[in-house]
């Protein structure tokens, strides 16, 4: 008589081992004890497997209350058990504002046309939805549209899905962009090359025939966009940025303009890419950025107010007093 082969362990990632960890111990303790065979079934692993995970929550430390207040569980005689793991024992709930920040997300990212998969997306919302309980409600009370753009385009349609069919059938787009370093809105014809994120954010590649060089756009700055009945033309030349590095790209011609920053200001050198940071005591800051436009700069400088100032040059530092001068005299203050 042959004996039944043993199940063989289902490949494991490390993302899924450390799912089931966090939803282990809440499963056992809310059973207060589970036979290991039942337990393995519930995760869909063999037993071996989930021995393997209980040995590993050995190792795991809670550092409240005591400074050291290992896990105590057991699996002797087949039955597990957990204790002193109340840190990590409550089921898994989602805040009011985590649940609809996440609910509101979903649904925006559903809206979207041309979604692949929109039917498991649906599913996820419903089972978020269900296993949030009242946590959800907050999030039936907002709206969620997605922006489309003007144009000659379908107004159904996203920025996204127009740049995919562009690209797709060889077409120049024409796009208002706004440029915050000028504060302005321009026209542009783009030839588009690929649509890609980089550090979270979507951008349209393309050669830009105002510029007559290849551009990044970035999505949520085009205010207009369409489709126009002509071919792309691509340069045999233009050459796709490479992004790996970020998109940072300093110039030899653009201008180094320093900063003096308090530490309330030294956010500055988190939120843009600086040429060099220099400790100055007390908290304080010097940075150097580079610009081909220093207009922006001292725009920057104005919203500082005291936590920092430009020290140089000194035609940006005068640039910045007579921005501020001018401000101040329409409140009458000067």
């Amino acid at each position: 008589m042959t004996g039944k082969t043993a199940p063989k362990a289902a490949p494991t990632t490390s993302t899924d081992r450390l799912g089931r960890l966090l939803a282990l111990v809440p499963y056992v303790v809310n059973r207060d004890s589970v036979a290991l065979g039942e337990a393995a079934a519930a995760f869909g692993v063999t037993e071996k497997q989930l021995i393997d995970d209980l040995n590993l929550l050995w190792c795991v430390e809670l550092r409240a209350p005591d400074p050291y207040c290992p896990i105590d569980l057991s699996y002797e005689g087949g039955e597990i058990t957990v204790a002193e793991a109340e840190s990590i024992a409550r089921p898994l709930r989602l805040k009011v504002d985590e649940a609809s920040a996440l609910l509101v997300a979903l649904r925006m990212l559903a809206g979207i046309p041309d979604l692949d998969d929109r039917d498991a997306l649906s599913r996820v919302i419903a089972k978020l939805e269900s296993a949030a309980g009242e946590a959800a409600a907050v999030s039936s009370q907002v709206a969620v549209e997605v922006d489309a753009y003007g144009g000659t385009a379908d107004p159904a349609r996203t920025a996204v899905g127009l740049l995919r069919d562009a690209i797709a059938a060889g077409r120049r787009v024409r796009l208002t962009y706004y440029v915050p370093a000028r504060d302005e809105n321009t026209r542009r014809d783009v030839d588009p090359m690929r649509l890609l994120v980089v550090e979270g954010n979507t951008y349209l590649e393309g050669w830009c025939r105002r510029a007559e060089a290849v551009r990044l756009f970035k999505l949520d700055r085009i205010a207009d966009l369409s489709v126009l009945d002509v071919p792309a033309q691509v340069p045999d030349e233009a050459e796709p940025i490479d992004v790996d590095a970020g998109l940072f790209r300093p110039s030899p011609q653009d201008e180094a303009v320093t900063l003096e920053l308090t530490p309330r200001g030294r956010w500055v050198a988190d939120y843009y890419p600086c040429e060099s940071v220099q400790e100055l005591g007390e908290g304080r800051l010097r940075v150097v950025l580079r610009t081909p436009d220093a207009r922006w700069v001292r725009g920057l400088a104005l919203r500082l107010g005291d936590q920092g100032r430009v020290v140089a040059p000194a035609s940006v530092a005068a640039g910045v007093r007579e921005d501020a001068a001018r401000a101040l005299s329409r409140y009458g203050v000067l």
